[in-house]
């Protein structure tokens, strides 16, 4: 395997920013604006993290592109980092979000909308009953919230370096193989250990030895591991999952929310898993805020033998927002419309040729990266073999060269997901657009070594 040369990369990085700088007048003006009323001159705080000194300021998007203020076009294999999943303003979702706002948006009442997002869901993910929120965080921290209400018990579990939204209990990893919170957050109301168990993904002994105390309310797990790269479960994982939680008493919530990208059911119904409660957000309202959680049979009995009506408006479940006319008008467009069966016959495909073209390019530079895919999902790491946990993934991140590539990918008209190397394909993507890519990326690995 060969290996990079550090100089030659900050040389390359350092060209792919003066030309950035150079072909982004306009972003760089409303970015440097942007600092006497924005905090950190962006609107969310990880915006600064974008791999240029300041973030392109989009204008419009359709489908699998869109223009920055400076004119450029971009592919966009980010696509909101699955918020836009379906591309970006798919005309179903946005017809019936237009109509909708012209007739009310938010009542505080259901609609009619909403008897038939809760029969998709249930048809798609195998549970029965359904609530909905603004956020797959909200829909996590109501999960987590009913998973304790109904065991009596106080703590959670979650897999290393997982991704569940900004919920508390979520942030804390293994340091040298001891628990604690997870480097740079922020505020914590409480040491996370005390609310929080965590173990690697994969680890079926360490999963078993949390559990056994049985005093475990939930395990919160994404079924793949997708914002630390993309980690497979290990065969017979998913089966020792689910046989140790039901033993133990312990809930198993699923959440969907990356994993969607498998297919209309999630990696839940490809699999055949079968969880207790399941959380899903972010793509199903065609990029409006939109989530929801489902729980099976059994789970909404004990609910409903917890549930007190007078206090439902203090639980700490819900919000003014949640469920509103338009969210859910844009969930029905989009499942009915847009994230359908065919949506993923086409990009799934797609999404195997950009893994295909990633890979052909690591073995002709005999690169110690490799590729993964998970459905619609793909992306290169820098490790010559699939990491098998969390941990084994973050060990591997290389923030100058992940800096490096994505870079070099904007300057040439491609925006990957930040932070790490994935292409989420859309239906409007082409096969040209994925050669695109494979060309793209061929020419950055190149310039490391010429």
């Amino acid at each position: 395997m060969r290996q990079i040369d550090r100089a030659r990369l900050r040389a390359c990085l350092d060209a792919e920013e003066r030309r950035f700088a150079e072909t982004h007048p306009r972003s760089r003006e409303l970015f440097q604006r942007a600092q006497a009323h924005l905090l950190g001159g962006v609107p969310m705080n990880w915006m600064v993290r974008w791999a240029g000194r300041f973030p392109i300021f989009v204008a419009e998007g359709r489908g699998a592109h869109f223009t920055d203020v400076d004119g450029h076009d971009y592919l966009d294999l980010c696509l909101g980092d699955t918020g836009a999943m379906t591309g970006h303003a798919p005309e179903a979702t946005v017809r019936a979000i237009a109509d909708r706002a012209a007739r009310g948006s938010t009542f505080m009442l259901p609609t009619e909308d909403a008897l038939w997002v809760s029969e998709e869901l249930a048809r798609r993910f195998g549970l029965p009953y359904w609530q909905f929120a603004l956020t797959a965080t909200d829909a996590n921290r109501f999960a987590i919230r009913l998973a304790r209400a109904i065991t009596g018990r106080r703590l959670i579990c979650v897999f290393n370096w997982c991704y569940h939204g900004t919920v508390d209990e979520t942030f804390i990893t293994l340091n040298g193989g001891l628990p604690g919170p997870r480097p740079g957050n922020r505020g914590m109301p409480v040491n996370p250990t005390l609310t929080t168990r965590v173990v690697e993904f994969n680890d079926v002994a360490a999963l078993e030895a949390a559990l056994a105390p049985g005093d475990v309310a939930c395990v919160l797990a994404e079924p793949a591991m997708t914002n630390i790269g993309i980690v497979h479960p290990q065969p017979g994982f998913h089966e020792a999952l689910r046989e140790i939680t039901r033993r133990t008493g312990t809930l198993l919530i699923i959440d969907e929310t990356h994993t969607i990208c498998c297919g209309v059911g999630g990696y839940t119904r490809a699999h055949g898993l079968q969880p207790d409660m399941l959380t899903i957000g972010k793509p199903i309202a065609g990029g409006l805020p939109a989530a929801a959680y489902g729980v099976s049979e059994d789970v909404a009995a004990r609910i409903r033998a917890t549930q007190a009506p007078e206090y439902e408006d203090t639980s700490g479940i819900g919000g003014t927002l949640a469920g509103n006319a338009l969210s859910l008008a844009a969930m029905r467009a989009t499942l009915a419309e847009v994230l359908t069966e065919a949506a993923f016959a086409r990009t799934i495909p797609l999404a195997e040729r950009w893994a295909a073209g990633v890979s052909a390019v690591i073995e002709e530079f005999e690169l110690p990266w490799h590729v993964t895919q998970l459905g619609c999902r793909a992306e290169y790491w820098f490790c010559a073999r699939p990491p098998r946990n969390g941990g084994e993934a973050a060990a591997a991140i290389d923030g100058e060269l992940d800096r490096y590539m994505h870079l070099a990918a904007l300057n040439r008209g491609i925006l990957l997901t930040p932070f790490h190397n994935m292409a989420l394909i859309a239906p409007d993507v082409t096969e040209a657009d994925v050669d695109m890519h494979t060309q793209v990326f061929r020419e950055s690995a190149r310039a490391l070594f010429e």
